[in-house]
């Protein structure tokens, strides 16, 4: 893998990130993808070990201070130097051809972005459902009015010529339904269903309801809605949550 004018910038925004991050960067470095690409690792501002190691896998590091994701998204993809910038996270491995895929979808003509769906790793029974009903959906009303009404952040390729910055102000949704907003103005979106990533299930260890009422209607939809109309974070960030439990990351990302 070389690093002089990449095809791809990969960003991952990480904070306190040791325990999962080796297997993302190993996952990607392990592409069939025959081309040239970059990873960057937005450190923003831990406390543990990640950034040393991902300079010890060989991956680029670069340091945003101001906490949030959508500010460590947006220092990731300053510094990024590819034609093509693909958002995902810290916890996320890909199956090696996710990439190639990637790239085949960007011959289309006008494409300025490229999206997919996540599944979840080791979920409960309604993780396992949710994401399959909620993307497949995303995929259906895509082909019927030529893009996607959501995307995650996990799995986002867009053109940086296209891009006009993250919105900083924002946390939850900031780095999907905003960036989104702005992309599709800019051209062809093109959202893959059959090119997943693989995210750790850690978020959805405390319940359904937790999940649905807390993390999804609170932090994500009331604080996107009220930021946008406000232009300040009024309800902030979801808490983070670093739970340990076993994944199986590393052979969901030999598949």
């Amino acid at each position: 893998m070389k690093h002089n004018k990449p095809r791809f910038s990969i960003v991952i925004p990480a904070y306190n990130e040791e325990e999962y991050i080796g297997d993302t960067i190993k996952s990607l470095q392990d592409q069939d993808y025959k081309g040239d690409y970059e990873i960057i690792v937005a450190d923003n501002n831990s406390t543990d070990g990640t950034a040393d190691l991902v300079k010890k896998l060989g991956a680029r590091v670069v340091h945003a201070k101001h906490p949030g994701v959508c500010w460590a998204r947006q220092k990731g993809t300053e510094a990024a130097t590819g034609e093509i910038v693909i958002s995902t996270d810290a916890d996320t491995v890909f199956s090696p051809s996710w990439l190639q895929t990637i790239d085949a979808n960007f011959q289309e003509k006008n494409v300025v972005a490229v999206m997919g769906p996540c599944r979840f790793v080791d979920p409960p029974y309604w993780g396992a459902i949710y994401p399959r009903i909620l993307f497949g959906s995303v995929s259906l009303v895509a082909k019927v009015i030529g893009r996607p009404f959501y995307i995650t952040a996990t799995n986002t390729a867009f053109k940086k010529s296209a891009w006009e910055g993250y919105d900083t102000k924002l946390t939850q949704g900031g780095d999907e339904l905003d960036l989104l907003r702005k992309i599709k103005k800019k051209g062809k979106i093109v959202f893959d269903n059959t090119n997943p990533t693989y995210t750790s299930s850690r978020r959805l260890r405390r319940g359904l309801f937790y999940n649905l009422f807390v993390t999804l209607i609170y932090y994500y939809l009331l604080e996107y809605l009220l930021s946008r109309i406000f232009k300040a974070q009024i309800i902030g960030s979801a808490p983070n949550i670093r739970e340990k439990f076993q994944t199986k990351l590393k052979e969901i990302s030999k598949r």
